[in-house]
């Protein structure tokens, strides 16, 4: 499937012809900021591709990592192998970590995951591969270690990623620059991030590793990291424009000679240069964009939009927008009344009414409004509020639960379910139910029989949440159940055309005229992002197919319980009052089986409602600070098209 989610371009630095030292300015770790992870990954792809074949005498010493962030780059390299463009029978791998202890054959470990993803498809003689051994016993592990960092050092090219707070292999806050190759203890949080790949289970998931140290990784000759998604962007920022310091181990690595990383735009998106390139360059000056600089100065300054004066935009180097569009006050009137025209009570269109400055057009009136849902709750979460005014408003709302959400309840939920039946004298499944949930095996999929009783008890849940802002969940809701998704465990299946064919047909029978989509871009693979693309992949093919009423159909995206969109990118803003906070609360309540023991619930121990509410505040006091009417909370939207 060739649809690849970035966001629309809002403006930002002129690059072209300029001078690489200016750009990397504030950088000490030069990065390359891409549209998206897989032309990041092809660009890695070409640098390791070229050091191979250039490679004069004697192995190509490669240092690899495993995880989700390399998975593009292996695809790339294999896709190279079978063309016959790239070969591998001169090159010599490293890894740089493992489970310990764990053996290679177990499918969570790190060697698994390595010959699955790259080592087994390309043409890698077995005795040039290195990967630490998990097997060794504990007597002999240090020696073992010192072992394979002497193997490990003078690495032609060392490709790695980075975790979320600058982990590089399982080197956490604390590692040392001098550090090698060693058994290292994991941390909860570590272990906790690991238990998806051992069934959610941190019991089952190993407490040490074996991982390459900083200071050997240093004496590589030259090194790239590499980042995707937006849960990656204080982190790059850290890395590349930080101090060094043992906070993030991976900012020790500027201490490197020859050091780059590679990142996608959302990764990217609070380097200097991106956030506030007018103090790098030149800018491209559109709207949204003078927009983003004028919120970016009031949040400098402290100030509200209106009481900005000269002195404050050129003592924050932004004379270059006051030579272009100043004076000041005429720039600082026409954002605030832009930031106004975002926010709007009617979110499907005010009936009626001028909608010359409104975000939604007041005809037609009802609207068909289709919100996709990547999992069964992310609705609610992120847009309960919109949701609860388009229903109330009288629009004809349905909703479309993309995947079933079945491995994120938890087993001890489905027989608490069981149980509840047999007290309510309907049968008595417990006994059997049991059965099943103890037959898991740790990294293999799920049984059949246990997703299908876990997709059910979401189905009932997410029906439960919309039958409380007054939708007909027999006929305004709908479970597509996508394919991709039922792979039983983590990893997904890939996305295909049956999946983009599911969605298809539903806007074909609905014809909405606004659509809602999820628009979080952490993590390239994930949920969310996989049902955007293949939603707006549907959307394009319905197009291509002559389907001229599309032509008045508008995609909306939110974000959910994590991040929202920076107000210089919003196109509309719903006002929720006091009440509508508590209804969307409520409804979000009807999750029960998200409630406090979730598999997944990521850093952040609150729930989904109380970081939704927090975000919603969070967003209303910026509009506040910036001279806006004072509200409960808001919803924010990015129109797509």
């Amino acid at each position: 499937m060739s649809k690849h989610f970035t966001l629309p371009y809002e403006g930002g630095l002129i690059e072209k012809n300029l001078p690489q030292g200016i750009l990397h300015t504030y950088e000490k770790i030069w990065t390359k900021v891409y549209q998206d992870s897989r032309p990041a990954s092809y660009a890695v792809a070409d640098v390791i591709e070229e050091a191979i074949k250039n490679k004069k005498d004697g192995l190509f010493r490669l240092g690899l990592t495993t995880g989700s962030t390399p998975t593009s780059l292996y695809n790339e390299l294999s896709r190279r192998y079978q063309a016959g463009k790239l070969s591998f029978k001169n090159v010599e791998v490293v890894t740089i970590d493992e489970y310990y202890p764990t053996s290679g054959e177990e499918i969570q470990s790190r060697n698994y995951r390595i010959h699955e993803a790259l080592l087994d498809k390309v043409d890698i003689l077995k005795e040039n591969v290195h990967i630490p051994d998990g097997t060794v016993p504990q007597e002999e592990v240090s020696e073992y270690c010192k072992q394979f960092d002497a193997l490990a050092r003078n690495l032609d090219l060392l490709v790695i990623g980075v975790g979320e707070q600058g982990q590089v292999g399982f080197n956490e806050a604390g590692s040392n620059i001098k550090s090698r190759t060693r058994t290292v203890r994991l941390s909860y949080s570590s272990r906790k991030r690991q238990a998806r790949n051992f069934n959610h289970d941190i019991s089952a998931t190993p407490d040490k590793a074996i991982t390459l140290g900083i200071g050997t990784m240093l004496t590589s000759k030259k090194i790239i990291l590499m980042a995707w998604g937006e849960d990656k962007a204080k982190v790059v920022k850290a890395i590349a424009e930080g101090p060094m310091t043992p906070d993030c181990p991976a900012s020790l690595l500027q201490a490197h000679e020859y050091i780059s990383m590679y990142v996608d735009e959302t990764a990217g998106s609070l380097l200097t240069r991106v956030e506030a390139p007018w103090l790098v360059g030149p800018c491209d000056w559109t709207p949204k964009f003078i927009r983003k600089a004028v919120v970016w100065l009031c949040q400098e300054t402290g100030k509200p939009i209106l009481k900005l004066t000269e002195k404050d935009y050129l003592n924050n180097n932004l004379d270059q927008l006051l030579e272009k569009f100043g004076p000041y006050d005429k720039i600082n009137i026409n954002v605030f009344n832009d930031l106004q025209h975002t926010i709007t009570g009617w979110p499907g269109g005010k009936p009626n009414a001028d909608d010359s400055t409104r975000p939604v057009s007041a005809k037609p009136y009802p609207k068909t409004v289709l919100i996709f849902s990547p999992h069964p709750d992310d609705d609610v979460i992120s847009m309960g509020g919109t949701f609860i005014r388009l229903a109330s408003q009288g629009h004809d709302v349905h909703v479309a639960y993309e995947t079933s959400g079945n491995v994120a309840v938890h087993d001890d939920v489905v027989l608490q379910h069981m149980d509840c039946a047999y007290q309510l004298g309907f049968a008595d499944k417990f006994a059997e139910v049991k059965a099943i949930v103890d037959s898991k095996v740790p990294g293999e999929p799920e049984p059949r029989a246990l997703l299908e009783m876990k997709g059910a008890i979401r189905r009932s849940e997410a029906r439960g949440a919309v039958r409380s802002f007054g939708l007909n969940d027999n006929t305004n809701v709908h479970f597509l159940n996508l394919p991709f998704y039922e792979s039983g465990g983590i990893k997904k299946n890939p996305r295909s055309q049956a999946d983009v064919d599911i969605i298809k047909k539903l806007i074909t029978d609905l014809k909405p005229h606004m659509i809602f989509m999820a628009g979080d871009l952490a993590d390239p693979h994930g949920t969310h992002r996989v049902c955007t693309e293949a939603a707006l992949e549907a959307v394009d093919q319905l197009k291509e197919e002559g389907n001229k009423w599309l032509e008045e159909t508008h995609i909306w995206l939110y974000r959910g319980a994590w991040m929202e969109w920076e107000l210089g990118r919003v196109d509309m803003a719903v006002p929720l009052s006091p009440d509508e906070v508590v209804k969307k609360r409520h409804a979000i309540f009807r999750h029960l089986s998200q409630k406090d023991i979730v598999p997944f619930p990521g850093e952040d121990p609150r729930e989904f409602w109380q970081r939704a509410e927090e975000r919603t505040q969070n967003t209303a006091m910026l509009y506040d600070k910036l001279g806006m009417a004072e509200y409960q909370a808001i919803e924010v939207f990015l129109k797509l098209c």
